[in-house]
């Protein structure tokens, strides 16, 4: 399919000539007299390229541009200017025009920008199809109320330059929500600069952050640039930042209140003008009372708290991750995507995942590389994932006709009346479900009662 040009001008021979050398080119090309007929043929046709001339008698080429950028900002355009216009055509530059070509009209020079422009456009839809692969990797998946408002809370602050505190248990996709951020924000094409406070010794954190220079103490035998000065106009992301010492937190503290920074053994003067996003999976606030974190740099993080919910309080995500880490699997290693049954599904459904999702990736690839078949069954999943029914004996059963409230009685009944189903039906939950009509998922959170 060959690439489509417009070509807009109101001199009838410009536009025969233009016209015969893009045919023969082997371009696709259409013809306006006017910035309103191009108007009406870029919304019908949506060429690759618009020639564009500058002056034109009704719609001019500056306003004909200013509103095929702001209904079609990816279609290239080229302007047509003659001599004393470059005023004008400069003001259409930065309209966003890609090029402009003086008359009287080269051909050479008309064919190299044409195919210039037309590799820009590629490279720049190749790029936004990059970028938005990468920000549905970076997506947090799921349908609960929880995870909708948490993906409202990041696409409303990614847009802004605030200061985001994350909190959240040890696997809960902390990074992610951090990584999500930055593909939404203004800064998505500068660096993300990750640092994990928990696993960089007090001694060599400032060395890491601020960087240093060749002799500053013993082993630094080169310079070295820091994360701060790495990240420029990016997104710094500190990680674990409860595990920060007090010492290194007063001189990040100082940092961001002054924006500048100087490498360890160095005298030169950097300024800071990235972003900062923390993380953190203990209680800070606990944290400051024991005094191992200060109060004034818990504050001055925490301009938007985030929340990440564990998974045991969003159990109705779990199909859909495990479809999504199976899908992953499967593209990673060029395999047919496995499945899992209803039942092993609603197994895992109800087990507590202290790991969060971590855990829980961290199973569906093990069953997709051990299990060989294609539906991965209950008999398949690993017994720590499944209820178990504790053998209670006669003694130790409760009298439903004993207790005084009967709240409490209703209870007891239940959870003997399910025991003995499950011991008649040789302990199978779907069995035992239909025969006494109710849901598996009751029977399994009376199991993980009992």
């Amino acid at each position: 399919m060959f690439p489509s040009i417009l070509i807009v001008d109101d001199n009838p021979s410009i536009i025969q000539s233009l016209k015969g050398l893009l045919s023969d080119e082997g371009f696709e090309v259409m013809t306006a007299s006017n910035g309103y007929e191009g108007l009406k043929i870029i919304d019908r046709e949506s060429p690759d390229l618009v020639l564009l001339d500058i002056w034109m008698p009704g719609i001019d080429g500056v306003e004909t541009l200013k509103q095929i950028k702001k209904d079609n900002p990816y279609i290239q355009v080229i302007v047509i200017t003659g001599h004393g216009n470059i005023e004008t055509a400069v003001k259409a530059i930065k309209l966003g025009a890609y090029d402009l070509i003086e008359k009287p009209l080269s051909i050479d020079k008309i064919i190299v920008t044409i195919n210039n422009a037309l590799n820009f456009r590629r490279l720049e839809e190749e790029n936004r199809y990059l970028r938005k692969k990468t920000i549905e990797k970076n997506s947090v998946t799921g349908n609960s109320a929880s995870i909708i408002d948490l993906k409202k809370m990041i696409a409303t602050v990614a847009p802004s330059d605030a200061w985001v505190l994350i909190t959240g248990e040890n696997g809960t996709g902390k990074e992610l929500v951090a990584r999500m951020i930055f593909q939404l924000s203004p800064r998505a094409d500068g660096p993300f600069i990750t640092v994990d406070c928990a696993t960089i010794p007090e001694e060599f954190i400032e060395s890491e952050l601020f960087g240093h220079e060749k002799g500053a103490f013993k082993g630094a035998t080169s310079k070295k640039v820091g994360k701060f000065e790495l990240a420029g106009n990016g997104t710094v992301f500190l990680d674990n930042i409860g595990d920060m010492g007090i010492k290194t937190q007063s001189k990040i503290l100082r940092v961001l209140q002054e924006k500048k920074f100087q490498r360890l053994g160095g005298s030169r003067v950097l300024e800071v003008n990235a972003r900062f996003i923390t993380a953190a999976n203990k209680s800070l606030e606990k944290a400051i009372e024991k005094g191992n974190f200060r109060e004034d740099l818990y504050h001055r993080l925490n301009v938007v708290p985030i929340e990440v919910p564990p998974l045991r309080n969003r159990r109705e995500d779990i199909p859909v991750l495990i479809d999504t880490f199976l899908a992953e699997y499967a593209t990673q290693n060029n395999n047919e995507k496995k499945t899992l049954t209803p039942e092993a599904i609603e197994v895992l459904c109800n087990h507590s995942w202290p790991g969060n999702v971590r855990e829980l990736k961290n199973l569906i690839n093990q069953l997709a590389i051990m299990i060989e078949k294609n539906v991965i069954d209950v008999a398949d999943i690993p017994d720590q994932y499944k209820p178990v029914v504790k053998e209670t004996s006669e003694s130790a059963e409760i009298d439903p006709f004993i207790i005084d409230r009967l709240g409490d009685a209703i209870k007891a009944f239940e959870r003997e009346f399910i025991k003995r189903k499950l011991d008649e039906n040789e302990k199978n939950v779907s069995k035992t479900a239909k025969k006494i009509d109710i849901g598996r998922s009751y029977i399994y959170r009376i199991i993980n009662k009992l």
